[in-house]
């Protein structure tokens, strides 16, 4: 059993908020990762949780990358993957997958896989003071838990080879300005930007979101053909469902729904 807590999970209102906590920097290491991926599985289990929120422990950083004196033992054909890399890119798709929205609340340095992490959610939401990179080329080596895909698939691929190639961080005006971050608030408003924003999420009916969610996440790696069936199968789902009627008599009521 891994001895340090390196998740903190706080649930309000529907909306889990996960914090990466190995400070000072909140840097990846296996016990993390495997803490991280239990404490996934059992959120989107949860029937509670509508929300997640993932930001880090402390004030200096959401994630700064991933532990280099970890990784120095990982330098013979095989081991990366192994001991790191192979499970990691397990529980990074199951977040990009996870069923109900997510929220990655950077608070301060996202760097490595700290990005990675970030790139997975469906929104992300930056402290004016943020500084956000791809630096391991520095290192001799490259980003391997999606930084070069997923990136890549919200700003561009060149943008994401300036990241890549040169290891160079960016402020959080410019990323913005590329749409790597979503929404930019001050350091002192930060968690309430992102909890307001999580609150909006939560009041959405849950099938509606999880199969526009499923269907949006798919947009690259299906056909049309494929994309159009999976609409029809969900659409027909949440057409029959509770949040549907509400929706519908709501606005005829002319008042705003209350979803389930």
């Amino acid at each position: 059993m891994d001895p340090q807590a390196y998740i903190q999970i706080e649930l309000h209102e529907g909306v889990a908020t996960l914090s990466l906590s190995n400070p000072p920097m909140n840097v990846v290491c296996g016990p993390l990762t495997r803490q991280l991926y239990a404490a996934l599985r059992a959120l989107e289990a949860d029937p509670k949780v509508r929300v997640l929120v993932l930001t880090g422990a402390g004030e200096r950083a959401f994630c700064a990358g991933s532990d280099i004196n970890e990784m120095q033992d990982m330098l013979q054909p095989g081991e990366v993957l192994e001991k790191k890399l192979i499970f990691q890119n397990k529980v990074f798709e199951f977040l990009r997958t996870f069923a109900k929205p997510t929220i990655a609340l950077l608070n301060g340095y996202t760097f490595g896989g700290g990005l990675e992490i970030a790139a997975c959610c469906d929104f992300i939401v930056a402290a004016s003071t943020t500084r956000l990179g791809l630096p391991e080329v520095k290192l001799g080596v490259f980003p391997s838990s999606g930084g070069t895909f997923r990136i890549a698939r919200r700003i561009g691929v060149a943008r994401t080879k300036q990241l890549v190639f040169l290891g160079d961080s960016v402020g959080a005006e410019t990323a913005l300005a590329w749409g790597l971050v979503d929404y930019l608030a001050e350091p002192v408003v930060l968690r309430q930007t992102g909890h307001d924003l999580a609150a909006r999420l939560a009041a959405m009916p849950r099938a509606s979101v999880r199969s526009s969610k499923a269907l949006i996440n798919d947009c690259y790696d299906k056909s049309d053909a494929e994309l159009i069936s999976q609409s029809l199968l969900a659409s027909d789902q949440v057409f029959c469902s509770a949040d549907a009627l509400e929706g519908m008599s709501a606005f005829i009521r002319k008042e705003p729904p209350r979803f389930a």
